[in-house]
């Protein structure tokens, strides 16, 4: 059983709604919403908070969890990738299956001509590496601007508060690969 699987079970077992443990556990709707959903995996601070509010301890929420071992995963053109939207100029897509199983994410981040993401901050100890295959991107991070070309490279602490823009004439795509995997 994987993690978001677990967490419905024991929050339907309570009887609690999605709102009721976010408010309990300060995790928001959306947060948990996803790893119920195996969108994402959430990270140790947001399990604490919810091992909490469900009255377990943390063990018990981890229990019967299973990882999938496979070393090798190909993900075709006839693969049916998860898009997400940034904003109504952004989104990327996941390069990989079962991605929430895995030490990395790999994506592809496309942007439109003065489109922009939102401004992301990921958890402490995440790690972005970018690799700009088309277009004109600007990365601000914190107080810093980065500008990057075509074959361009960037490699960052992503708990820094971050943001991509296009500021060139075409699409912006870009490969973002994510350590420890988080959205």
């Amino acid at each position: 059983m994987l993690i978001g699987q677990t967490l419905k079970k024991l929050r339907e077992q309570r009887k609690m709604s999605l709102s009721i443990l976010s408010k309990e556990s300060g995790v928001q709707v959306a947060t948990l919403s996803r790893i119920e959903n195996l969108k994402m995996t959430g990270t140790l601070d947001s399990h604490m908070k919810i091992a909490k509010a469900l009255g377990i301890n943390l063990s018990e929420l981890y229990t019967d969890i299973i990882r999938e071992d496979s070393k090798i995963d190909l993900q075709t053109t006839q693969s049916a990738p998860d898009i997400f939207i940034h904003s109504d100029k952004a989104s990327y897509e996941v390069l990989t299956n079962k991605a929430l199983s895995k030490k990395m994410m790999p994506i592809l981040l496309k942007i439109e001509p003065g489109g922009h993401t939102n401004l992301e901050q990921n958890p402490a100890g995440t790690e972005k590496f970018l690799f700009v295959l088309e277009g004109k991107l600007e990365i601000k991070i914190e107080q810093e601007t980065y500008s990057l070309l075509k074959n361009n490279t960037l490699y960052f602490d992503a708990s820094l508060k971050h943001q991509f823009l296009n500021t060139g004439k075409s699409v912006a795509r870009v490969l973002c690969v994510t350590t420890p995997v988080s959205l």
